[in-house]
């Protein structure tokens, strides 16, 4: 049995939201409560020459069974199965600029790099001035 997403009522995520192009999630370790915050798009694009031109086309990712990108959280998965652990969305996000800009914000604000609580040991930031400003002006990122 996969141990599925949650979102924040508690509720199972298996289909994204309208419009979302990903997330950024919270993975605990249940028995210790270590934990690390990530982000996740549901969909990246792939690149495929056909005809000698190449097209650029949306493949579904691995979000449903994805554990992060941290190799400890991701051998402690392995070796002492899914069941120990807890994901949980924090936020859909509609664009990447979004996922970056609230990766990074969690990431801070929480505190991730400064304790060992977090197997988050980096936080890298790709986020444009424009997309910040326009989701500012819809309340994104209150």
């Amino acid at each position: 049995m996969t141990n599925n997403w949650i979102d924040s009522n508690g509720s199972p995520v298996t289909i994204p939201p309208e419009g979302a192009i990903g997330f950024v999630y919270l993975i605990t370790r249940k028995d210790t409560g270590r934990k690390y915050i990530g982000k996740k798009l549901f969909k990246f694009s792939k690149t495929k020459v056909l005809k000698g031109k190449k097209k650029r086309f949306q493949v579904d990712s691995d979000w449903l069974t994805y554990y992060g990108s941290n190799d400890t959280l991701k051998e402690e998965v392995a070796s002492l199965g899914e069941s120990l652990f807890k994901r949980e969305i924090l936020c859909f996000c509609y664009s990447k600029s979004e996922c970056n800009y609230m990766e990074s914000k969690l990431i801070l604000t929480m505190g991730a790099l400064l304790s060992e609580d977090y197997y988050n040991r980096w936080v890298s930031m790709r986020i444009t001035k424009a997309h910040v400003q326009s989701a500012l002006k819809k309340n994104i990122f209150s």
